[in-house]
């Protein structure tokens, strides 16, 4: 069996990473080979967000422990919060020849490279801070103050643009999604990935 791609995807808040992914796996994962990691966090829920659905939701506390036990793939603390990533969870759906997509910041990123150096990355641009600004505005899940903060961050985590594999800028959002699809489509047709079937189909001794 092949062994699926993991997919970091990472962007400023307000890009639009998580309505892209969520997209991508409510509509085109026909074959059931798409997954996306939740991630545990110790920040608040959100109005709508559901406890392993969203996020495993934890505290502080017991975030610390799973660190202490070597449970998380990466983690990170972003605006005083904790996210972690799964390790268990990610590699048994890898091993089952899943595409599994990571949604994680720069720092996480980092960490999965060292781990998973195969791993693909893929970045998530807005078309302008104006429009950045715009967005976090418009979804109104945060105060003025943490929209400030998130924008005074914005610029930061777009300099790390270029430690990733694929760039896109989501400026429309419908293509922006089937330039995702694409990529997943053509990461699972390399030729490392195809080898040991051509080696079997055409070249194993008969």
């Amino acid at each position: 069996m092949e062994k699926g791609t993991l997919f970091i995807v990472s962007a400023p808040s307000g890009a639009g990473k998580s309505s892209l992914i969520n997209a991508l796996l409510t509509r085109f994962n026909l074959d059931d080979k798409l997954r996306l990691s939740v991630s545990h966090t110790t920040r608040a829920p959100r109005p709508g967000e559901e406890d392993h659905v969203s996020y495993h939701f934890v505290t502080t506390q017991e975030f610390e422990a799973l660190i202490a036990r070597n449970a998380f793939y990466e983690y990170a603390k972003v605006f005083d919060n904790y996210y972690g990533t799964s390790r268990e969870i990610v590699e048994s759906w890898l091993n089952e020849g899943k595409d599994v997509f990571l949604d994680i910041d720069w720092q996480g990123a980092r960490q999965i490279r060292k781990i998973t150096p195969e791993a693909k990355g893929i970045f998530i641009v807005p078309p302008s801070l104006e429009e950045l600004n715009r967005r976090l505005v418009t979804r109104a899940t945060d105060s003025k103050e943490v929209i400030e903060k998130r924008m005074s961050k914005a610029v930061n985590e777009i300099s790390h643009y270029n430690e990733y594999d694929y760039v896109l800028v989501n400026d429309d959002f419908e293509e922006t999604l089937l330039n995702l699809r694409s990529i997943v489509l053509a990461n699972r047709n390399t030729k490392e990935k195809k080898e040991a079937s051509i080696e079997n189909l055409f070249f194993k001794a008969k």
